[in-house]
């Protein structure tokens, strides 16, 4: 029987594949960490923050977006839907849904910090009691199936993927996901994703750069989680956010750059930084709706439907499997 706990599945936030990911990571070049690995408990503390900022304008007009067209979503899914949400965060959006679609039978968010699932499903589970909730605490990369889900058998699936997320993926790893999602969610299944517009550089780079200084504390957690968890010796002070955007590749560029020269110990091994030398945490790609079904066309969805916001800064597509 369920016990109501995430179910571990494949690769999460708490096994090896932290330690093993950094050490290979910075022993490349040019240095690169997943930026999976920035969502520890504070790293999404901290990303929730980010989505407060009044420089950050993708989450409000989203949930605006979405507020707006749950109606127009819900009458394209159909009622009983098994929701299956692709990286948790902090439910502001999944309630939209669950409130505005008929007759929910599960909802499955999927997130690789188990502590931060938990506390969502908590919310959730006080406001929605009579909603069968299975948290799975997985890599939603390499998720290979979903979990048999109480109550709901043979119900068609609905995936949701807000936030831009898939703005942080690569192209090819955009299509990859986009692969193993058509796969999750079957051949009835269907994908709502948010995908953050081009548009006015200098807006961009506000965004990815606020004057409160949260989106540098989020990048920097990374090196304050390695030193707790991999006993490495970095001096936060040593290093800065640094995040610009690249017009030629659309998208923003997120490091830390080293202020100095330096010698990191990180899990036994010793690293050595030149001053100006940078690891790169994250993409987020910037997408047209020409980009959105050139990114969809190999990996067996369609754009059925899109909804924007009147100044065009932010979309939410409806993938139909097909």
């Amino acid at each position: 029987m369920y016990s109501g706990l995430p179910l571990k599945i494949g690769r999460t936030a708490s096994d090896g594949t932290f330690e093993a990911d950094v050490l290979a990571g910075l022993s490349k070049r040019p240095r690169a960490i997943p930026a999976k690995f920035l969502y520890d408990a504070q790293g999404s503390a901290l990303f929730d923050a980010i989505c407060e900022l009044p420089e950050y304008y993708l989450t409000r007009t989203e949930i605006a977006i979405l507020r707006d067209g749950v109606h127009q979503i819900a009458a394209r899914a159909g009622a009983g839907r098994q929701l299956v949400e692709f990286g948790s965060g902090s439910s502001v959006k999944t309630r939209l849904l669950l409130d505005g679609l008929a007759d929910v039978s599960a909802y499955v968010p999927i997130d690789i910090s188990g502590e931060h699932l938990e506390a969502t499903c908590r919310r959730l589970r006080a406001d929605y009691p009579a909603l069968a909730i299975v948290p799975v605490c997985a890599d939603y990369m390499e998720l290979p199936l979903l979990p048999w889900l109480p109550g709901a058998a043979g119900a068609a699936k609905l995936g949701f993927f807000p936030g831009s997320t898939i703005g942080n993926l690569e192209p090819h790893e955009a299509q990859a996901f986009l692969v193993n999602a058509r796969h999750l969610l079957g051949d009835d299944g269907a994908l709502v994703v948010g995908a953050d517009l081009k548009k006015d550089p200098d807006m961009l780079h506000a965004a990815y750069n606020d004057s409160a200084g949260v989106t540098a504390a989020f990048s920097l957690n990374l090196l304050t989680r390695m030193n707790r968890e991999l006993g490495a010796n970095f001096d936060i002070g040593a290093f800065e956010h640094d995040a610009f955007y690249n017009s030629d590749e659309g998208r923003i560029e997120i490091y830390i750059r080293s202020l100095r020269s330096q010698s990191i110990v990180v899990a036994g091994q010793r690293f050595f930084f030149e001053a100006g030398e940078r690891i790169h945490t994250e993409y987020s790609y910037k997408y047209s709706l020409g980009d959105v079904d050139a990114l969809a066309a190999p990996t067996g969805f369609i754009r059925a439907q899109t909804w924007t916001d009147p100044d065009e800064l932010f979309s939410v597509h409806y993938l139909a499997a097909v």
